[in-house]
């Protein structure tokens, strides 16, 4: 298991959990982040924040800090 800050460009991952109970795990589980939803790791921004990332055929850009929190399983 692995963050998806942590997955490279082109990956596939199946999201397992959101960490925290706060209003930012509650804004990216509103998003579709949710558990067992499949998400691919884009790119990231030339300074390094945010990532881009593709969920529900949608392309989302979230903060670092915030990718740390969403936990997944690689999907080869």
């Amino acid at each position: 298991m692995t963050t998806l800050n942590e997955l490279q460009p082109g990956q596939v991952g199946q999201i397992v959990r959101i960490d925290g109970v706060d209003g930012i795990a509650s804004r990216l589980r509103e998003m579709g982040f949710v558990p067992g939803e499949s998400v691919q790791y884009v790119r990231r921004a030339p300074l390094g924040d945010p990532v881009k990332c593709s969920i529900h055929g949608c392309r989302i850009a979230v903060r670092s800090g915030e990718a740390r929190r969403v936990l997944v399983e690689l999907v080869n």
